[in-house]
């Protein structure tokens, strides 16, 4: 595991991008995951002057994203379908048919998480993008006794929909359920970039990185992965 502090979130977010297009360089074909949230905005923000920059194309990548909530349209603008649109996919070149997220409108949600688990075995993931929740929950993998490999429907932590209800009108409209690639999926990934910012995820970096392994905290499993790059700002890092 390495781990790098930065002093701004801006040269984070500069560090992380690079890599991305790094990778893609070295690796035209390469397949990405990708997460949704505030954590990763400053990222897509640069991979996108790279590109309008003619430093980088996504032509020939694929993208897989972590999850996407149960019951909203891709059209709904709190959907991580949305979010991908107008924050990166929107303004790239990648093509809109090597770019998937899980279908939240599914009728059959079991078959749709076996769908997109074929998919990532097909074509598993080189660099895989997380954030952390402040309960240690990695896609949406919520804290429990025990934990999904593959994807699945999650109902979501009190927490998890407190955090979420900034982004709605109101907590009654945010979804309780999501579709979530499994942490057992996530540990497939070549390389795991875990990006951390502000004083709020002090703590839980801390227990993620250095506590115990447990389901309790689902990040902590990435202790046992091979290939981790955890990028903090110095809020975030303030314990490590």
């Amino acid at each position: 595991m390495i781990i790098r502090k930065f002093d701004s979130r801006a040269e984070l977010d500069f560090y992380a991008a690079q890599y991305f297009v790094d990778t893609i360089t070295t690796k035209p074909t390469a397949t990405l995951g990708l997460a949704t949230g505030s954590t990763p905005i400053g990222i897509y923000e640069k991979m996108v002057e790279r590109y309008r920059s003619g430093e980088v194309s996504f032509a020939q990548i694929t993208t897989f994203n972590l999850d996407e909530y149960v019951g909203l349209q891709p059209e709904n603008e709190q959907s991580y379908a949305y979010f991908m649109k107008h924050h990166l996919f929107g303004h790239i070149d990648l093509p809109a048919d090597r770019a998937f997220l899980p279908n939240g409108m599914a009728t059959d949600l079991a078959a749709e998480c076996s769908r997109y688990d074929a998919m990532l075995a097909a074509q598993p993931i080189d660099v895989q993008l997380l954030g952390i929740g402040h309960n240690g929950h990695i896609g949406f993998n919520e804290p429990d006794r025990t934990l999904h490999g593959g994807t699945h429907v999650v109902g979501l932590k009190r927490e998890t929909l407190e955090a979420n209800a900034r982004f709605f009108a109101s907590m009654d409209e945010v979804p309780k359920q999501a579709i979530t690639m499994g942490v057992g999926s996530i540990l497939k990934a070549k390389t795991i970039m875990l990006v951390g910012k502000g004083a709020d995820k002090a703590e839980i970096m801390k227990q993620a990185l250095t506590g115990p392994i447990t389901t309790d905290c689902p990040a902590s499993l990435l202790q046992t992965h091979a290939n981790v790059l955890v990028l903090l700002d110095q809020e975030a890092g303030r314990y490590l």
